[in-house]
């Protein structure tokens, strides 16, 4: 299951480090430059930097942007994803930075993979995601997609996502896509490993139960 994920934001006192990918506490300071007039250093009022409490490495800041490491905000992918699927979203994570629209166009693709691997057709994702819902998929996921422009607007065909997202809406497409593969495929592969795991007796004696 997709493990909780705090993108660094300036200022924010704990969050998942751009280093060590880590949950941390963050230790901030300003930024200061020798100052060859007098004694003493200058501060630098637009920058700064933050200090991971895991691993000690070091974020630095101009006003609310990070600019470095150069390193995505993203959270990790779903572990039970597909590998070729997981390989689109782990694209999306290294560019969401210098290009949520792009990030945003892998994200779509992403969504109709999973569709597609859940058994949808994969042309239609609002369609896709109807019918997922009929197959146990939590229906505010449709409103989710809305949220996320997937169903379009007055620019945007039917079932496409807007490309001029910003990245506000992209980051919460990297949401979504970890939110549908946990209630549709980590959640029944955990129900199955939970079932497997009684004794042939039980099982035997849940199959005539549902013959009855």
């Amino acid at each position: 299951m997709t493990q909780p994920f705090t993108p660094p934001v300036k200022n924010k006192t704990a969050f998942n480090c751009p280093h060590c990918n880590a949950f941390a506490k963050q230790f901030w300071s300003p930024l200061h430059i020798n100052n060859p007039g007098s004694p003493g250093m200058l501060p630098l009022s637009e920058f700064s930097s933050a200090t991971c409490s895991n691993c000690q490495q070091q974020s630095f800041w101009k006003d609310d942007a990070m600019f470095y490491p150069d390193a995505t905000t993203a959270p990790l992918p779903n572990q039970d994803l597909p590998e070729d699927i997981k390989a689109d979203y782990q694209e999306a994570r290294q560019i969401t930075n210098k290009s949520p629209k792009g990030a945003a166009a892998l994200l779509r693709l992403v969504i109709q993979e999973i569709c597609v691997h859940l058994g949808e057709k994969g042309k239609d994702l609002n369609k896709d995601i109807g019918s997922l819902v009929k197959k146990g998929l939590p229906a505010k996921i449709q409103k989710a997609l809305d949220v996320v422009r997937v169903i379009g607007n007055q620019s945007v065909h039917p079932g496409q996502i807007d490309l001029n997202d910003d990245p506000a809406t992209t980051a919460k497409l990297f949401e979504l896509v970890n939110f549908i593969a946990d209630k549709m495929i980590t959640e029944p592969n955990q129900i199955d490993k939970l079932f497997d795991g009684l004794s042939d007796g039980k099982k035997e004696a849940i199959e005539k139960r549902d013959k009855q």
